[in-house]
C-alpha cells in the first residue's frame, strides 16, 4: 500500500515552492519523519519528511518544478526496504517527468531576510547530491567528489569542503584532474559554459534588491572608526568571556549593541515607510547577515536592545551554526528593523550596501587594516575600519545619517559608553 507525500504548510502567505532536491531515490529505505525532499521557498529551504516508514516510491515531480501546498510529490511504499536493490534501473524515473517549471516563477515578496536554497541532484552514483555551485567548484579544482567527506547537513559536500580537499592535495596530484573532463570537453577549445536556472531564492533576491533601488531614494554616507579599543578589550577578555559564556567574543556583539544605542537616539534610522505613513519602532530587531553553504542568509536578532554583548554573540553563534546545517526557520528571517552586513570577513574595504525593504537603512562593516591617522597632532598607525550607512533619503536626512554614524563611531572607539549607555 502506497502513502502519498504531500507538500506541507510552508508558512504565512506562502502557497508554493520549488522542488530543490530529492534526498531519497526510488527504492531507498526511509524511516518515519526522515527527510526525503528539499523544497525551496522565497526565504529558506524546507525539508519534506516521510509520513511513514517504508520504501521510497516514484517521484511525482522533477527537480525545478513548482509545487503547491498540499500537492502530492511522491509516494512511500510499505515494506522494510529489502527490495531496494531492484530499482537500480529506476533513476530514469526521476528524469521522465517533464518539469514544466515556468520560466517566470512569481515568488511571493519576502518580508524578512534571505534563506539558503536546495541543490540540484546529480548522478545517483555520486556519494552525495551536489548543488550546481559545488559541481562548478569540483570542476574548477579538479577533485574527485567521492574522496571528499562532506561537512554539510546529512553529510552533503559544500564548496568549503571542495576547497579544503583541493588545498590538501599532494603536489604530485595535478595530473589526476586532467582525466576528469569528458572526452568531448577535452577535445574542445577549453571554453566552457554552464547554464543554470535561477533558483526561486535568487529570483526573489534579484526582485527585492531591484525593487529597493527603484522605490527608495538611496544614499550612502561613510565614516571610519578606530578599532584599537575594541581590539584591546577583546584580546584582554576573550578567554574569560568564552569560559563564562561558552561563545567566542567577536566584533559583531559590540557593533550590534552600539547600533541599538544609536538607533534609540536617531529613531528615523530604525523606522519604515508604509504608504504615506512612517512607522517608528520602539524596539530594535537587527537583521545580521551570516554565511551558509547556499549563500548569505539574514536571520533577525529580536529585541537586540535588551540583550547584553554576550547574549548577542550567543544568538549570532547559534544562527551561524544552524545556517551551516540548513536548519534556520522562516520565522527567524521575517521582519527586522535594521540590518548589519559584515563584508569585512570576506576582505571588503568599502561598499555601498542596498537596504532590505521595508527597512530604511543598512550598516556595512568592512575589513580592519592598519592606516596612518593623525592623533593629537601626531601621525600614528591605527587599525581602522570604514563604515557605510545606506539609507532611504525619503525618510532619513543626511544630518541624521551622519549623526547615527558618529554615535556608532564614538561607542566603538570608547566601549565604556556601551556599558553606561552613553
Amino acid at each position: 500500500m502506497a502513502t502519498e507525500v504531500l507538500v506541507p504548510t510552508l508558512g504565512e502567505s506562502i502557497t508554493e515552492a520549488t522542488l530543490g532536491e530529492w534526498l531519497k531515490q526510488p527504492g531507498d529505505k526511509v524511516a518515519a519523519d526522515e527527510p526525503i525532499a528539499s523544497l525551496e521557498t522565497d526565504k529558506v529551504s524546507v525539508e519534506v519528511p516521510s509520513p511513514v516508514a517504508g520504501v521510497m516510491g516514484q517521484h511525482a515531480v522533477a527537480v525545478g518544478d513548482t509545487v503547491q501546498v498540499g500537492a502530492m510529490i511522491a509516494t512511500v511504499e510499505a515494506g522494510d526496504g529489502a527490495p531496494a536493490a531492484t530499482p537500480a534501473p529506476q533513476p530514469a524515473a526521476t528524469e521522465s517527468p517533464k518539469g514544466d517549471a515556468p520560466a517566470g516563477d512569481q515568488p511571493a515578496p519576502a518580508a524578512g531576510g534571505y534563506g539558503n536554497h536546495g541543490a540540484t541532484p546529480v548522478d545517483s552514483n555520486a556519494p552525495a547530491a551536489l548543488s550546481p555551485s559545488v559541481r562548478r567548484a569540483v570542476l574548477e579544482h579538479g577533485v574527485d567528489p567521492a574522496t571528499i567527506k562532506g561537512t554539510g547537513r546529512d553529510g552533503r559536500i559544500t564548496k568549503d569542503d571542495v576547497a579544503a580537499a583541493a588545498s590538501s592535495r599532494p603536489a604530485s596530484a595535478p595530473s589526476a584532474p586532467a582525466a576528469t573532463p569528458t572526452p568531448s570537453v577535452a577535445a574542445s577549445t577549453g571554453r566552457k559554459e554552464e547554464r543554470v536556472r535561477m533558483t526561486r531564492l535568487r529570483q526573489t533576491i534579484a526582485k527585492r534588491l531591484k525593487e529597493a533601488q527603484n522605490t527608495a531614494a538611496m544614499l550612502t554616507t561613510f565614516n571610519d572608526v578606530d578599532m584599537s579599543a575594541v581590539i584591546e578589550a577583546r584580546a584582554k577578555y576573550k578567554d574569560l568571556f568564552e569560559k563564562k559564556h561558552g561563545v567566542r567574543l567577536g566584533f559583531m556583539g559590540f557593533f550590534v549593541k552600539a547600533a541599538t544605542m544609536a538607533l534609540k537616539d536617531i529613531p528615523s534610522v530604525n523606522a519604515s515607510i508604509e504608504g504615506d505613513e512612517i512607522i517608528y519602532h520602539d524596539y530594535a530587531d537587527i537583521s545580521v547577515a551570516v554565511s551558509s553553504p547556499g549563500g548569505l542568509v539574514v536571520p533577525v536578532i529580536r529585541d537586540a536592545q535588551d540583550l547584553s554583548v554576550a547574549g548577542i554573540e550567543k544568538t549570532i553563534g547559534d544562527f551561524g551554526k544552524r545556517a551551516k546545517e540548513g536548519t534556520l526557520k522562516m520565522d527567524e528571517m521575517k521582519g527586522g528593523t535594521f540590518t548589519i552586513s559584515n563584508g569585512g570577513v570576506f576582505g571588503s574595504l568599502m561598499s555601498t550596501p542596498i537596504i532590505n525593504p521595508p527597512q530604511s537603512a543598512v550598516l556595512g562593516l568592512h575589513r580592519i587594516e592598519d592606516r596612518p591617522v593623525v592623533v593629537n597632532g601626531q601621525v600614528v598607525v591605527r587599525p581602522m575600519m570604514y563604515l557605510a550607512l545606506s539609507y532611504d533619503h525619503r525618510l532619513i536626512d543626511g544630518r541624521e545619517a551622519v549623526t547615527f554614524l558618529v554615535a556608532l563611531k564614538n561607542a566603538i572607539e570608547d566601549p565604556t559608553r556601551i556599558l553606561i549607555d552613553l
